[in-house]
Parts: C-alpha cells; sequence; structure tokens
C-alpha cells in the first residue's frame, strides 16, 4: 500500500523534512523521523515501487532493524526466501566461503524478498504516523535557495503539475544517479570498476545447490542466488561491453552461461532475448563531504557501492537510522546546523571506507584476473583464501559477518521503538 495525497496548484507547501527518494534509504529514514513527530515528506518518481532487479537483500542487522522497529511480524507475513551460506563452485563441488549459521544474534541469514514488498512494508508503518507523508509519481526537479542556503525542494508530479516544498533539511536518498547530489556540487571521488553486471533468471531445480553461489574462470563470473523456484543471477561483464555483447546476440550469452556453470545446459532457453537481461552500470565512489547547509546525502547519494557481497542496501539503510538518530531532535527544535550534519558522515564514514576497500581489493585482486582469464577457480589453482576458509571452517564466519551485519551497525533510537501491533502516534 502506498500514500497519495491530493496535490493543489499553486500552493506553497512545507514540511520539516523532504527526503527524496522512496527506495529502503528514503523510506526507512521518513519512517523514524516521523515516529520522532518530525513533519517529513518522503518525495517517489514513479507510480509504484514494482520495479524487477532491484536490490532485494534485507540483511541480518536490518532485520535486527526491523524486530526493534516492531514490524518483525509483519515482515515473516512476507514471503521470502532466506540465505544462511555463500559457495564457490569449484569443479569438484560447492565449497562454502560463508557461513551465516555463524553471526551472533536472532537472524542467522540474509532474506530474500521483492523489494517492492519491503518498501510497502516500511509505507504502511508511516501510514500510521500522522507527521508522515509520501508523495508517489513526485519527482525532484531542483532545489529551493535561499542566500546559499538550501530552503526546500521544487518538484513535478506525472501529470505535470509544479511545485515548491520548503523545507528546514532535504535529504537526497534518491541513489547513485542522485539529481539531488549532482545540485549540490559536492566533491566526488570516484573508483574505476572492473565489470558490469548482467541481471537475468533461470529456473531452479529441486536438487539444485541452495544458498548464495560463485562461479570465477574462464574469463567470466557470475553469482546464482536462490529464490526458491529461480536463480537470480548476476553475469559479469567487461566495463562498458553492453552493446557488443548484446550484438552476439542470445545463443551466444546462452552457451557463454553453460560453459562457465554446465548445470545451465537445459534451462538457459528461459531467457528468451536479450530483453530479459537488465544491465546494472557499476560504479563506486563517494563523497568526500556528504553535507551543504540544508542539504545532506545519505545511502547512494552520498556513497555508491558496488554490487560485490550485495552490502550497499545495508549500508544505505545503517546511513538512514544514523542520521535519523542525530538529527530527529535538532529537527523538532527547528534549523539543523551544518556541524550536527557533518556528524553524520563522520559516524558512517569508517564502514563506508572499510567496505569499499574491501570491494576494491575484491576487484581488483579477483574479478578484473578473471575477467582476464587469468583466474579460474576449479579443479587446480583454487586461491589461497579460499582453501584456507575450508581448512578453518570457523573463518567462514567472518566474511558473514562483514555481509550480513557490517562493520558498525545502528540500532533503533529509543524514540521509533515499538511492540509489534503498536500504532503510531495520534
Amino acid at each position: 500500500m502506498v500514500i497519495q495525497l491530493p496535490l493543489k496548484r499553486g500552493v506553497m507547501e512545507r514540511s520539516t523534512c523532504v527526503v527524496v527518494g522512496g527506495g529502503p534509504t528514503g523510506m526507512v529514514m521518513g519512517l523514524l523521523l516521523a515516529r520522532a513527530g518530525v513533519q517529513v515528506t518522503v518525495l517517489e518518481k514513479h507510480k509504484d515501487f514494482l520495479r524487477d532487479f532491484r536490490g532485494d537483500t534485507v540483511h541480518a542487522s536490518t532485520l535486527t532493524l526491523l524486530d526493534e522497529l516492531g514490524l518483525g511480524p509483519a515482515f515473516a507475513q512476507v514471503p521470502h526466501q532466506l540465505l544462511d551460506r555463500m559457495q564457490v563452485l569449484l569443479d569438484s563441488g560447492p565449497a562454502t566461503v560463508a557461513d551465516l549459521s555463524r553471526l551472533p544474534g536472532k537472524h542467522k541469514h540474509i532474506a530474500f524478498v521483492p523489494q517492492w514488498d519491503f518498501l510497502d512494508l516500511l509505507a504502511d508503518a508511516g501510514k500510521l504516523e500522522p507527521t508522515f507523508s509520501l508523495r508517489m509519481n513526485t519527482g525532484f526537479t531542483g532545489l529551493v535557495k535561499t542566500g546559499g542556503r538550501v530552503t526546500g525542494v521544487r518538484y513535478r508530479t506525472s501529470d505535470g503539475v509544479d511545485g515548491e516544498i520548503a523545507a528546514d533539511l532535504v535529504v537526497a536518498a534518491d541513489g547513485r544517479g542522485s539529481l539531488v547530489r549532482d545540485e549540490t556540487l559536492l566533491p566526488v571521488r570516484s573508483f574505476g570498476t572492473p565489470m558490469d553486471v548482467w541481471w537475468f533468471r533461470v529456473p531452479r531445480k529441486a536438487d539444485d545447490p541452495t544458498g548464495g553461489l560463485a562461479r570465477f574462470g574462464r574469463s567470466s563470473g557470475l553469482v546464482m542466488l536462490d529464490r526458491g523456484d529461480y536463480f537470480q543471477i548476476a553475469f559479469l561483464i567487461r566495463k562498458g561491453t553492453d552493446t557488443m555483447l548484446r550484438e552476439a546476440g542470445v545463443q551466444a550469452f546462452r552457451d557463454r552461461m553453460v560453459a562457465l556453470v554446465p548445470m545451465l545446459a537445459d534451462r538457459m532457453d528461459a531467457v528468451e532475448s536479450l530483453d530479459d537481461v537488465k544491465l546494472l552500470d557499476v560504479k563506486l565512489d563517494r563523497l568526500s563531504r556528504w553535507h551543504a547547509d540544508g542539504v545532506l546525502c545519505i545511502g547512494d547519494a552520498a556513497h555508491a557501492m558496488s554490487p560485490i557481497g550485495g552490502v550497499g542496501i545495508n549500508l544505505a539503510v545503517q546511513d538512514a537510522v544514523a542520521a535519523a538518530s542525530l538529527l530527529a531532535g535538532p529537527l523538532r527544535k527547528g534549523r539543523v546546523a551544518v556541524d550536527v550534519l557533518a556528524k553524520v558522515r563522520r559516524r558512517r564514514w569508517l564502514p563506508t571506507v572499510v567496505t569499499q576497500g574491501v570491494q576494491r581489493v575484491i576487484q581488483n585482486a579477483l574479478l578484473r584476473r578473471a575477467l582476464d582469464g587469468k583466474v579460474d577457480v576449479g579443479a587446480a589453482g583454487v586461491p589461497l583464501p579460499i582453501r584456507v576458509l575450508q581448512k578453518v571452517p570457523v573463518l567462514q564466519g567472518v566474511p558473514a559477518y562483514m555481509v550480513a551485519i557490517g562493520l558498525r551497525p545502528e540500532h533503533a533510537p529509543g524514540f521509533a521503538r515499538r511492540e509489534p501491533g503498536v500504532r503510531g502516534r495520534g
């Protein structure tokens, strides 16, 4: 369920905080601020949340957050699959490299759930808060500035209505292609990536391996995610080769998949054309400063993550929790000073830098070499880290923790916590 409020032409509106972007980052930010009694408006340019091949992972730390928000039972009712291990496909069979059963706490797994269901859950929770509003079909078109300070946003609805919302704070949660970030002119440090990703799906059989499966070699690499009756597959391609590979045709693509993972031979016909294959333009970058006067960037708008480990959503949600925890009090009192906004970056800087550093090492030490044909994780030449993880299984808990929980997990602030079934304010 989504909340669509009527819009009036020519009426100047006001909200204490405007969050641009109705993805997981923006929705968590909006819900938490609303539970603090802050008037918050979330702008989402699409008419609904139904978009395929979005990040569908809900990590262990996010599952704990949902419990703290009183939303655990509601999430349990949403159809989902649980992943408790990541494996590498060797010629000799699967080898576990991350064992999530070794995680501390209740949630020893990652959940896969269609992102639209997760966002609907957050929207329904927001609906219970009288200070929360969600504007669908409402796209950000520009920042409003007064004396060099951001004081609101301009928007346009899908039916062509233009308007402005004055705000004490604008939060950019509109992802790696953030329009808000572009207007702030904040300095960005970009890191090269050797690959883009093709997303597609094929049927899964009952006797197939479970969990997450990775295969690298023969100038290729992919990750297969068990989604119950199908595998969601991320196939690595060299950066910038999307057009060239599509020109080779769907059969060449099928042949390449089967050469890499022979068990796919009897199901690649499920990819009827390359229209079934979606491109993710991989970026890895971060802002050196996440704020300007009156505006704050969080999530991918502040630090675009590589899909390695699928940790981008987890980090973004934790950014939102940290930001709401630090800013709710100042927002209730009025204008938020820039030194308060700077605290959000300081709190989230270490996990961001460390995670991106690990991703860069994996990109350069494994993925780039695999795409160059220098790595074949098979019967021979198994990389030393994988051999160590097989000999010392307890170490499999380390990558599991870094992926499923992260370096600095954030917990719901006291003002946002609820017991299951307890309604919001008002």
